[in-house]
């Protein structure tokens, strides 16, 4: 990418994906006009060369207390001022100083949010697997998996709001140490059901897998959330902790799409094998996209391997995309992830879109 293209890449996003988060949006716009920051995001390898990398790169030397003068805007950090003027010159100085740990990040990171609250809309997914497959012992395999936290999705304290005011409560009670999400439910389709399924085996596959044991390596992610959520940095705090004592495997693949079968042919009789991507194929590129779709459906036919994707719409869908939902005034539209499944339905592979959601699970409304 020329600069130019990065400099409109950074505002799009400022000025389109995080509009909630307002020293992003200050961060992006003066970041589009230096040329260090260009020429850094220019170092990361096309596939990761993302806005919201390199603002992870710098959230991330913000929380090990090495950019001082931009911690200050950072809540994230204790930091308290608003974007001004004096934003620019803070950011010089992290790039300037912090350099060559910025290049590491940009050159060999990866955005990797892990965001638990996604659970919002996994938890009816898997219920439409378990009853699209006649199965209540699922295997789930999550693909791009970073610290494997979403595998722990039966094990947080999940609370739906409706339209009419009143919550619904699914999973484990709130005792003030489990992960909590909370979502709102909109549209007209009842919230989901208690659980009917569970998970018998969870196992993570990424390239770079995340051990939230690991104080640096759960400080990137924690890097990755925006500044100002200070529920989903508790949220993901008490994931890791959680996920410790949960059996689980996470396994590093520098060919995660190969790996599914090995995995698949290893799984005990009596179980339903789930492959789940969330916020996945959006970094894959064109060849690894089609070889991921092709695998997937194969060993649907073979093995009956189910499918759930959560993504853009042009990405999840492979058939038809289903209509928006019209949403409240006070909930962004920006990156409505689609989430669908396909699954083997009488000898051929069958998608069906399960409903909508907010990307971080603000909101889900199913279908």
């Amino acid at each position: 990418m020329e600069r130019p293209d990065l400099s409109m890449l950074l505002a799009r996003f400022g000025r389109e994906e995080c509009s909630q988060e307002p020293l992003y949006v200050a961060l992006c716009g003066v970041a589009a006009h230096d040329d260090r920051a260009l020429a850094l995001l220019a170092e990361a390898p096309p596939e990761q060369r993302k806005a919201n990398l390199l603002l992870a790169a710098l959230h991330e030397r913000v929380l090990a207390g090495a950019a001082p003068e931009l911690a200050a805007y950072y809540p994230s950090a204790g930091g308290s001022r608003e974007p001004d003027a004096a934003l620019a010159t803070a950011l010089s100085a992290c790039l300037e100083r912090e350099w060559p740990a910025l290049l590491h990040h940009l050159r060999h990171g990866a955005t990797q949010t892990n965001e638990i609250a996604r659970g919002a809309a996994l938890w009816p997914a898997l219920g439409d697997a378990a009853r699209a497959t006649g199965a209540r012992h699922l295997a789930l395999l999550d693909l791009g998996c970073s610290a494997g936290l979403n595998l722990g999705v039966d094990q947080y304290a999940l609370r739906y709001r409706t339209d009419d005011g009143r919550w619904h409560e699914r999973g484990p009670a709130r005792d003030g140490r489990r992960a909590e999400i909370e979502s709102r439910w909109l549209g007209a389709a009842p919230p989901p059901a208690a659980a009917d399924w569970r998970l018998t085996l969870r196992y993570g596959l990424d390239p770079a897998p995340v051990d939230p044991g690991d104080p640096e390596r759960l400080r990137w992610l924690q890097a990755c959330l925006w500044p100002h959520d200070a529920t989903r940095r508790k949220r993901l705090a008490r994931a890791a902790h959680q996920m410790q004592s949960l059996p689980h495997t996470v396994r590093q693949a520098d060919d995660c799409i190969a790996a599914i079968e090995p995995w698949m042919t290893g799984l005990p009789a009596g179980v339903q094998p789930v492959l789940l991507t969330s916020w996945v194929l959006y970094y894959l590129n064109d060849a690894d996209l089609d070889r991921l779709r092709a695998t997937a459906d194969r060993l649907a036919l073979s093995h009956g391997l189910a499918w759930i994707c959560g993504d853009l719409p042009a990405l999840s869908a492979q058939e038809a995309v289903p209509p928006q939902p019209v949403l409240p005034a006070d909930e962004a539209a920006s990156s409505m992830t689609l989430w669908t499944l396909r699954h083997l339905e009488a000898g051929r592979v069958a998608e069906r879109a399960l409903g909508w959601s907010h990307p971080h699970g603000r909101w889900v409304a199913w279908r």
